[in-house]
């Protein structure tokens, strides 16, 4: 496995096995209410196949922790209800929301894909979350 990674501002970026995953943030302060301790991020996922053969995403896990140290973890089939597949050159992009109790976190996770049958797992570098 090969992993190339950047950090833009609160964001991230990386390669892995010639599969870019480019994160976005955001704070969504109309949506939030610090004095209930309600906190909501959106954040956008680019995936890109720079690869030579076509790939399907079949699951994804994210890990979450809020600045008290509270963890989370989420797992499922695809993302957003679809199982993206694409071939050399192609890139899909979703975005999703994720609530926390505090001002500020992190997330970080990994997809598995499927090329040609078989399962290979691609890392979704830590990207913060801040109000």
């Amino acid at each position: 496995m090969t992993a190339i990674a950047s950090f833009p501002r609160h964001g991230s970026d990386l390669t892995t096995d010639g599969v870019r995953v480019t994160v976005r943030p955001a704070f969504l302060s109309a949506q939030s209410s610090p004095a209930d301790k309600r906190f909501l991020f959106s954040y956008t996922v680019a995936i890109s196949n720079g690869g030579e053969s076509r790939i399907r995403l079949a699951t994804r896990h994210w890990r979450m922790i809020d600045a008290d140290g509270d963890e989370r973890v989420v797992e499922g089939p695809g993302v957003v209800g679809e199982h993206p597949e694409l071939s050399p050159g192609d890139s899909f992009e979703y975005s999703s929301f994720c609530p926390m109790l505090t001002s500020w976190g992190t997330m970080e996770g990994h997809f598995t894909f499927e090329r040609d049958g078989k399962p290979f797992r691609v890392d979704v570098g830590r990207f913060y979350l801040v109000s």
